[in-house]
């Protein structure tokens, strides 16, 4: 028999859901591999000032974080990073190479003794750094991707296949380091190379393009002395993107293209299994994979529509056999060995595990980083897969998470209030899995609305087409359609509605509160705000021309990215709001806010700022996360009337 409900007002419900909880179980294992037979991974350590540690998994079970603080094993490599690790095993011991955040060198690591570098500092701009590497034991090289700085300026930048010495002998020398390929693209994934290692493929693309709008595939000859000759585009273009790109087992070269409208798997050109539904997504880091073959032939893939599963597909037949078991989705990481695989999934119940399949069995089963509750499941989301109308009739993917708690409702005729999140990217999507930040809010009575806003992933490119020049339209639109929706149905308070995002999710929360009047309030996380600066010199290299597509040429248009910037229309914002930003941020850098903060000055707006020292684009440490969840709170329970029972006060001013 179920305990009766008490009643008490939206967002005054006692949880047990903390900022410290949320903060302890944020991120998730990343960059799966093999080394030899074992399975090796990358995980956060949020209260180890939010470094990321290396875990090996040996042959008995046990798991071991081979690298202690401050070892942080993260790339920079077009700052979002990418595959920081690759290994093998030489003379029965396991040999791994890595990228330190701290340095961004390449080290070299052997259990039992300390790291030891392979590449050299630069005092040139951001340095040299490296990404997507490969460990080739028998030519004594790892090859992998290397970003050079050859000035101060964040366009003063080359990126190439290069090579470097397992002897040690780069770490001093960069003259050692055997750059494989000329220059010829000014972004470049790692290079794979074929079985028989006489030929090696890579992807690359050129501005203005993002790699989900276009990328060349290139493949080459591995020449007698380790270089690439005869480099050629043998598929790709400016209109089609492919994702990844590997060999396999028989020679035979894979790909992930999406020239018919959604990411399909390839070989040889000729579609595998053609699908409306994704086999691969967008390049945000350098390596990210969505399938792996296996020595018999068969593929391992990452797929779906909107969510993803695991699965195997038989490229003679074309058909994929998902793996049973309690995941419905999947991160773009995937590695295999002989016909194991492993894969990070999590579902609406559980959050991020690696798992292990057997190609043999379709067996899966959790290796890795398992899920435990942190709390009592009753506490956690009950979110609702939903499809909403926007303007001229089309589809808005969204995920509902209803306030929710197992001993509390609301009062009778009272309606919950409800915040709608906008992810980042925008070329992105909000997954479907267990996450204590959503919770957090849930369990304490107020909703949460993830939007999959026009210009998400997983949906095919039309979908995602919908934002081309038209970001601080579209996605404001499709987040204020679902808002009101939620409303006009009777599930949310049409006077408590909030908005909130973080990076390209912080410019929509930003651009809303500017040219809406839905949301009472929002928060806004390390944001775009000024389209004109972010777009001449103002962000980083490889997002430096992503207005061109989302926007338009600045050349053509340059008053629309005045129109749309917050920052140049601070008189329109009357909503109280909460701004957040990391000072290291090169992405979206804190002079944007604090130019954004002089505009609103004296205008009688309640709002409030923090700013983090030692945190960029992206907060990795504990208390960081615990500050700002705790500030979003209040900002809510000041706004909205709500009075939840542990609330550390957040002053706003005016």
């Amino acid at each position: 028999m179920s305990t009766p409900s008490t009643p008490l007002p939206y967002g005054s419900w006692p949880s047990p859901v903390d900022a410290a909880l949320a903060a302890a179980h944020d991120g998730h294992p990343e960059y799966v591999g093999f080394v030899g037979d074992e399975a090796w991974w990358t995980e956060p350590r949020p209260t180890e000032g939010g470094r990321r540690t290396l875990v090996r998994r040996h042959a008995d079970g046990t798991e071991e974080s081979v690298l202690p603080a401050p070892w942080n094993v993260r790339s920079r490599v077009i700052e979002y990073g990418g595959q920081p690790w690759a290994g093998a095993v030489t003379d029965g011991t396991p040999l791994v190479v890595f990228t330190h955040f701290a340095d961004q060198r390449l080290y070299r690591y052997e259990p039992g003794a300390e790291p030891r570098p392979l590449t050299p500092l630069s005092a040139v701009g951001g340095g040299l750094r490296w990404a997507d590497p490969t460990v080739l034991v028998e030519r004594g090289e790892v090859w992998c991707v290397l970003e050079e700085f050859t000035g101060e300026g964040p366009a003063d930048v080359r990126r190439v296949l290069a090579a470097v010495p397992l002897d040690g002998s780069a770490a001093e020398d960069r003259t050692a380091v055997r750059e494989l390929v000329p220059e010829r693209h000014r972004f470049v994934t790692g290079p794979r190379l074929s079985p028989d290692g006489r030929r090696a493929v890579w992807l690359g693309w050129d501005h203005p393009r993002m790699p989900w709008d276009g990328t060349d595939l290139l493949l080459a000859d591995v020449a007698d002395d380790g270089t690439l000759t005869g480099a050629r585009v043998v598929a790709g273009g400016p209109d089609e993107s492919i994702a990844q790109a590997e060999f396999a087992a028989d020679g035979a070269l894979l790909y992930t293209g999406d020239r018919d409208g959604w990411w399909n798997l390839y070989r040889d050109g000729i579609p595998l299994c053609p699908r409306e539904e994704e086999f691969g997504g967008p390049l945000w880091k350098v390596g990210l994979r969505w399938f792996a073959p296996l020595d018999s032939g068969l593929i391992a893939v990452v797929h779906g529509r909107g969510a993803t599963a695991l699965g195997v597909l038989d490229p003679t037949t074309g058909e994929v056999a998902d793996a049973a078991g309690p995941w419905t989705e999947f991160a773009p990481t995937i590695a295999a060995h002989g016909e194991r695989v492993v894969a990070v999934g999590a579902s609406a119940h559980s959050a991020y595990e690696v798992v292990e399949l057997d190609a043999r069995t379709g067996h899966a089963r959790v290796i890795g980083a398992p899920h435990r509750d942190a709390i009592d499941p009753a506490y956690h989301p009950r979110p609702e897969e939903r499809v909403f109308t926007g303007p001229g009739g089309r589809d808005i993917h969204a995920h509902l998470h209803p306030p929710h708690h197992p001993a509390h409702t609301a009062p009778a005729g009272e309606l919950p209030p409800y915040v709608i999140w906008a992810h980042g990217g925008p070329t992105g999507r909000s997954p479907l899995v267990l996450d204590l930040e959503i919770a957090y809010f849930t369990s304490r009575g107020i909703g949460v609305a993830e939007v999959n806003y026009g210009g998400s992933t997983g949906y095919g490119r039309e979908y995602r087409d919908r934002l081309r020049e038209q970001w601080g339209v579209v996605d404001v639109e499709d987040c204020a359609a679902v808002a009101l929706a939620l409303a006009d149905e009777g599930t949310a308070d049409r006077a408590r509605l909030a908005v909130r995002g973080g990076s390209a999710g912080g410019w929509t929360t930003a651009a809303s509160l500017a040219t809406t009047d839905v949301y009472a309030c929002g928060t806004i996380i390390y944001p775009v705000l000024d389209l004109t600066d972010w777009s001449t010199d103002g962000t980083h290299d490889f997002e430096s021309q992503y207005l061109e597509s989302l926007v338009g040429p600045f050349a053509e248009v340059p008053g629309r990215y005045a129109e749309r910037s917050p920052a140049a229309h601070a008189e329109r914002i009357t909503a109280p709001f909460l701004l957040l930003q990391g000072l290291d941020d090169v992405i979206c850098p804190p002079a944007q806010c604090e130019r954004f903060l002089a505009r609103m000055a004296g205008r009688g707006v309640p709002h409030a700022y923090l700013a983090f020292e030692g945190e960029g684009h992206g907060f990795r440490r504990a208390d960081t996360m615990i500050r700002a969840l705790e500030a979003e709170l209040s900002l809510y329970a000041q706004v909205f009337g709500l009075n939840p029972p542990d609330l550390t006060p957040l002053e706003l001013t005016e």
